[in-house]
């Protein structure tokens, strides 16, 4: 990340001393500490919203496209595509459709045959 070597540390470590002393470092460097701390926890909390944040949009795309899913029926589509449907004026019956009718019922009772008149 920040790619300081060990010469580098021990740069800033002798240039501290110098400038702010060695009573008052162990105070600057927990200060720095803190400092480094409270950064860490806002990058971390920064992050995990944008992650959130993107889990959301996710699972909203994933609800629009069931949805659309829904409303249109695949099978159906594939079917128009081979076969598409006829318009009402020109749907024809089928010629399975009689054979398809059930037979009258035969529970009623038919009429007696008239009767002859006799002379």
């Amino acid at each position: 990340m920040l790619d300081i070597g060990w010469s580098e540390l021990l740069l800033v470590a002798i240039v501290a001393i110098i400038v702010v002393g060695p009573k008052d470092l162990p105070r600057l460097m927990r200060t720095v500490g803190r400092y480094t701390s409270k950064a860490r926890g806002l990058a971390r909390e920064f992050r995990a919203s944008f992650e959130e944040l993107g889990r959301e949009t996710e699972l909203e795309e994933i609800n629009r496209e069931m949805e659309r899913i829904r409303r249109e029926d695949p099978v159906q589509q594939r079917t128009n595509a081979i076969a598409p449907p006829l318009p009402k004026s020109e749907k024809k019956a089928s010629p399975f459709a009689e054979a398809k009718k059930p037979p009258p019922a035969s529970n009623e009772e038919t009429p007696p045959p008239p009767k002859e008149a006799t002379e």
